[in-house]
């Protein structure tokens, strides 16, 4: 039986199209059931690749990550890492994942452990403690894999007004896990 070529890297600028791509692609499944389909279908790509690209070549700290998921040389998922930002969060003790994204049409093929033990040993190399995940809380999947994973619920929840008017909001959960060696 042949042995996929897979991996994780850190991201390079001309990854930026690819990633907005999956990101796009993502969104328009995670959130069908939350935003309207008309939004969904006319999300910016470029827009998006262009900040993809800045934030890879210009992060805004110094411990902020950009990692892919790479199938040969097609990137299938992506995740980033930085200092915790939530107003209870210690930034010197405290990372976060501010986004784990997988192609609707790659998941379950190992791409999303692969970007989350990156994500984790990338955490723990630039010396973080912890590390925080903010997820959708009715998307049961993603939350039943990071807890499978070892990430549990601290308790905090947060709701997101996507325009500001209370029309369309997304109500998240906080999962959290402990990156000290044993």
């Amino acid at each position: 039986m042949p042995i996929s070529d897979v991996s994780v890297r850190l991201a390079l600028p001309e990854d930026a199209k690819a990633i907005a791509a999956v990101q796009a692609r993502a969104w328009q499944s995670s959130y069908s059931d939350i935003v309207p389909a008309e939004v969904l279908a006319a999300l910016p790509v470029e827009m998006f690749a262009a900040k993809w690209r800045d934030s890879i070549e210009r992060p805004v700290e110094a411990k902020q990550r950009v990692l892919v998921a790479l199938e040969r040389t097609t990137v299938r998922g992506f995740t980033t890492t930085s200092p915790g930002a939530d107003p209870d969060a210690d930034p010197s003790t405290e990372g976060a994942i501010a986004e784990l994204a997988v192609d609707p049409d790659h998941r379950g093929q190992g791409h999303g452990s692969r970007l989350l033990h990156a994500a984790a040993d990338t955490l723990r190399a630039d010396r973080f403690e912890q590390a925080t995940i903010w997820v959708n809380s009715s998307d049961d999947d993603l939350r039943a894999f990071l807890l499978d994973q070892g990430w549990a619920p601290d308790g905090a929840m947060r709701e997101l007004d996507l325009y500001g008017d209370g029309s369309v909001t997304i109500r998240q959960v906080r999962l959290h896990t402990n990156l000290r060696p044993d």
